[in-house]
């Protein structure tokens, strides 16, 4: 280790994502051992306009790097002057990611073996509060002159350098961080390695945190801590970015994959966090509703809101709602201009359903006709499913379950083995209550689809038409009736 060749390298860029990011400064710094045996800097012209921001923060304008060198013309000296040496920098992703992608784009290839001293720092001068550069080295008096500048953060990255070498006498660290094996240099700079050795190798879900700890990322696993490691080997932009705003990460056990698509979706709705794109958007639910025209006639109608209030019965397809309102419509001799299935018509004359007994036309009384829609809405919340779907609970003597109460899933808990479970009733003690949504119904019914009725117990009675259970204010999963889940 004492004779090997160290190039430490910061750049300055255009800024914009590491796929859109261009070179306007590097400095490479090459020590060998610990002492610095030569240095190479130069401006770059990165071919596109520096933003105001990016000047305002670097110093580096349009002007500066007007006649600088592009990058295929340094290409060459960078590759050679940092040849059979370890790349370092300060957040090593960033700069070796962005010079990568610079050699990428003329047709090159650029690999080397990487060191991170934000990690390094992490790992042998534990417990400050803050490991970006410019705080480092206040706290640990290292010269820091032109921040934010290519040599000027080389200069004080090699004294950091230097003093974690000190620190690490047998190269232990090092050589753990060097090991092929080891993906150290491809984790966050800002969240610590113990976090991540502390991880459950279980399915469950995790959250991503930044510094004021607030969610930016949620995500489900088979297995937590592979998946979540996956995401930081991830070259795509979207990943790295939120590796590099990763500062804590939490996890929650469920036992089985489908209470963690779940949970998933509760924090989703929940936190609303930044890296997911999924499931944020609130869908459209099409539900049927009733109610009472001048004339003192029931009608059904189809009604497509956001915002769910109660009804007949709630869909997330509008074929679904319209297939569901013409079957019972037939099936109670219903008219079809009163449950909306024709328009602007005096009387009905659907191309299917041919059986109206005559309301909009007269020959049929309010009364008899208003006992066949209360029958019909009768059917309809009355053939709502009711089952819970088990699964292996967060530990070998436990049952996982999610509760569906009327066509609604209501939530998920867990209860011993040893726990007489046999009425619906039963489950209410063990049940964390949850918001259904679209994506709740689709997770059960994918599962259904899948699976077929392994691990579902089915109820006819309900919790006393779910009153034990407390009113969810959006009470929205639809009822695929009959159990036809």
């Amino acid at each position: 280790m004492h004779q090997q060749l160290f190039a430490i390298i910061d750049v300055e860029t255009t800024g914009g994502g590491i796929a859109g990011n261009r070179i306007t400064e590097i400095c490479i710094a090459l020590m060998r051992g610990n002492k610095v045996v030569d240095k190479y800097s130069t401006l770059i012209n990165p071919e596109r306009e520096i933003p105001q921001y990016i000047t305002a923060l670097t110093g580096i304008d349009n002007r500066m790097v007007e006649n600088a060198p592009r990058f295929f013309e340094v290409a060459g000296k960078i590759d050679e002057f940092t040849r059979n040496a370890i790349f370092v920098a300060h957040n090593v992703s960033f700069d070796y990611n962005v010079i990568r992608g610079e050699f990428k784009k003329i047709g090159q290839g650029y690999t080397r073996k990487k060191l991170c001293t934000v990690r390094l720092s992490r790992k042998l001068i534990p417990g400050l509060l803050s490991y970006s550069l410019g705080r480092l080295c206040d706290t640990i008096n290292i010269p820091h002159v032109d921040r934010h500048r290519a040599e000027g953060d080389v200069d004080a990255t090699a004294i950091l350098f230097q003093r974690l070498l000190s620190l690490d006498e047998s190269f232990e660290t090092f050589n753990s961080f060097l090991n092929p094996r080891s993906k150290q240099a491809t984790l966050p700079p800002h969240l610590p390695s113990e976090q991540l050795e502390d991880l459950p190798e279980e399915a469950g879900i995790y959250l991503f945190k930044n510094q004021k700890h607030k969610v930016i990322y949620a995500g489900k696993a088979k297995n937590i801590k592979k998946r979540v490691l996956s995401h930081f080997y991830d070259k795509k932009t979207k990943e790295y970015h939120l590796g590099q705003e990763t500062h804590f990460i939490d996890y929650e056990i469920t036992g089985n994959e489908l209470l963690a698509l779940l949970v998933e979706s509760e924090h989703i709705r929940k936190y609303y966090p930044k890296y997911n794109r999924a499931q944020k958007r609130p869908v459209n639910a099409y539900q049927i509703i009733s109610y009472a025209n001048q004339r003192g006639v029931i009608q059904l109608a189809l009604a497509k809101t956001k915002v769910l209030h109660d009804s007949v019965g709630t869909f997330y397809n509008k074929t679904e709602a319209i297939e569901k309102l013409e079957e019972i419509c037939e099936t109670f001799k219903l008219c079809p201009r009163f449950c909306s299935l024709q328009s602007n018509v005096e009387q009905c004359s659907h191309y299917r359903i041919k059986n109206c007994e005559g309301i909009c036309d007269g020959s049929e009384s309010v009364e008899v006709y208003n006992q066949k829609v209360n029958n019909a809405i009768a059917f309809l919340k009355e053939n709502k499913p009711n089952f819970a779907i088990q699964g292996k609970g967060r530990k070998s003597d436990e049952i996982g379950f999610a509760l569906v109460i009327e066509g609604q899933y209501k939530g998920f808990g867990f209860f011993d083995r040893s726990e007489a479970i046999s009425t619906v009733e039963d489950y209410e003690p063990f049940i964390k209550l949850q918001t259904a949504s679209y994506h709740t119904h689709a997770i059960i019914r994918g599962f259904l689809k899948k699976n077929g009725e392994r691990n579902v117990v089915r109820f006819e009675s309900t919790l006393k038409e779910s009153s034990d259970l407390p009113y969810q204010e959006t009470d929205l999963l639809g009822p695929l009736l009959g159990g036809n889940w």
